[in-house]
């Protein structure tokens, strides 16, 4: 199916993840699993595209054809069609099965287009990238103090908190939110950032001084993580593991924040997980 919209696209395995995932975290995407064969979808994709192009660029939509692009289907666990996915930030947020009455589908998308808190977090994070930390952290505390479960507002408040040494107050904001990849990534990233006051060279020397003093290298270990030196963490994080002594566990932990913080495409990642698993058993 071809779409003359710039505003709705056909997409397909390979390009959902430019398309839709990474598109979503700058507006809302509608997706609309479909088949040639459907009678439904039929009546309901020339409904949604009408809308889409009335909203003028509010949000997307993008079609997804379940015969040619099955895998899709089976991620979003698609069991009827028509089914309408709405996708924000990355990850689904919403949706629908079925040709519904045009009103009820105004009232979906009207669910998902970006609110007035949604307009001040973008404008935070417009201070932020500008380099105004205090005009950001404002704004955002607003939003929070208005819907304390923001989850856009309440990821990006704890990720300054966090850079800014305050992790205590960084974690109290990630425990009201939803726990998602974001959240588990910072609440990772707040745990190593906890030795980062810590006196490094006080800690290399004790670790020196005793190859087996499995405190001094976790010590060490997790210094060099508060300062994002990963590698020479993982070493000796993945050597206390390998021990099999009393802070292995505390080891085991402290590399699964580092992957959680690197990201399971960057190359240590998959590097020392192997390794790990390795150790473990």
């Amino acid at each position: 199916m071809n779409n003359a919209s710039q505003h709705v696209k056909d997409v397909t395995t390979s390009d959902f993840q430019q398309e839709v995932l990474l598109k979503s975290r700058d507006i809302p995407v509608l997706v609309d699993f479909w088949a040639e064969w459907c009678g439904p979808c039929k009546t309901l994709s020339p409904l949604l595209e009408r809308l889409t192009d009335e909203a003028d660029g509010a949000f997307e939509l993008a079609k997804v054809d379940v015969d040619a692009n099955q895998e899709l289907s089976t991620q979003f666990m698609v069991q009827s069609i028509p089914t309408i996915v709405a996708i924000k930030n990355g990850r689904e947020v919403d949706r629908f099965t079925g040709a519904l009455p045009e009103a009820s589908i105004r009232t979906f998308i009207g669910g998902i287009l970006p609110t007035e808190l949604d307009r001040m977090v973008d404008e935070a994070r417009t201070a932020l990238v500008a380099g105004d930390t205090a005009g950001a952290e404002h704004m955002l505390r607003q939003v929070l103090e208005m819907q304390s479960d923001h989850q856009e507002a309440g990821t990006s408040l704890a990720a300054l908190l966090i850079d800014r040494g305050d992790i205590d107050d960084g974690l109290i904001v990630l425990g009201k939110l939803a726990p998602d990849a974001d959240v588990e990534r910072l609440q990772a990233a707040a745990r190593l950032r906890q030795s980062a006051g810590d006196d490094i060279s006080e800690l290399e020397a004790a670790a020196l001084e005793d190859s087996a003093d499995m405190d001094a290298q976790m010590n060490l270990a997790k210094a060099l993580a508060a300062r994002s030196e990963f590698e020479p963490a993982l070493d000796k994080l993945l050597a206390v593991v390998a021990r099999k002594g009393d802070g292995r566990e505390e080891a085991r932990q402290a590399m699964v924040d580092i992957f959680e913080v690197l990201g399971n495409e960057h190359p240590l990642t998959a590097t020392y997980r192997r390794q790990l698993a390795t150790a473990l058993n």
